[in-house]
Parts: C-alpha cells; structure tokens; sequence
C-alpha cells in the first residue's frame, strides 16, 4: 500500500531477519506470537508497519514497510533492543535456558532487504524507455 506524507508518496518495504544470539532454539509460539505483537506497537510508534512476521526457534522474519525520514538502522535497533529488555520480563524463566549471562536475546548482525512489487530490471526499463528531452 502506497503511503503519502507532506508533498511525497511512497512505499519503502524491507524483509528484515533477525537471530538469535548463539542462534540458540528460544523461541517458541508464544514468543513468536509476544513478538508480533511488540514489532507492530514498536513499528507504529515511528509511523511504520508491520507486513508480515513469522520465524522459528532461532530467527524471525518480518516485512516491514518505513516512513521515509526514519534510518532503517534506528528502526531495527529499537526492535532488537527493546523486545530483547521485555521478553526477559515476559519470559524470563524460559529464556534463563539460553541466556544465562547477558542481556542480549539478538545477535548483533541482522539481514535487511529491499523488497517490491517489480524485479529490477523492469524497473531498469521503465526508466530508460522514459523520453528523454533534447
């Protein structure tokens, strides 16, 4: 879905992929479902949303659609951090299997794609057949 601010219209959706830290096996349906839920309350607070999430036991993916003044980097580090902090508080007694002396639940790297509806080279058409004036 297209989305309008000031004097733009845009649609910049990524697949972000996130791990586990020691790619441990933590997380399970409850988690997922807790993670869900936190990503589109944390997303919405900077004017994004959430497309689409899923994952297993150690990585979640998520499509998620930016506004155009937020650094996709900014984005990702509040979500990693803050359902890192709050998954201890919400399922502490789980997660002390897996992490026993830190506080990180993610790894520190993450996968973020560009994704949309066009394949690059229909995009590297359209432009070039654009009529170029003399």
């Amino acid at each position: 879905m297209k989305r309008s601010h000031n004097s733009c219209v845009y649609k910049l959706t990524y697949h972000l992929v996130l791990v586990t830290k020691y790619r441990n096996p933590c997380l399970n349906d409850a988690i997922l479902s807790w993670l869900e839920d936190e990503f589109i309350r944390l997303l919405a607070g900077f004017d994004c949303g959430l497309e689409e999430f899923n994952g297993e036991s150690d990585h979640v993916h998520a499509m998620i659609s930016l506004h155009p003044s937020i650094a996709p980097a900014q984005v990702i580090n509040t979500l990693k951090t803050v359902t890192s902090r709050l998954s201890k508080k919400q399922f502490g007694e789980h997660l002390k299997r897996y992490y026993w002396g830190t506080n990180a639940m993610w790894s520190r790297s993450y996968c973020l794609l560009s994704v949309g509806g066009a394949t690059i080279e229909v995009v590297r058409k359209y432009i070039e057949s654009q009529e170029r004036p003399a």
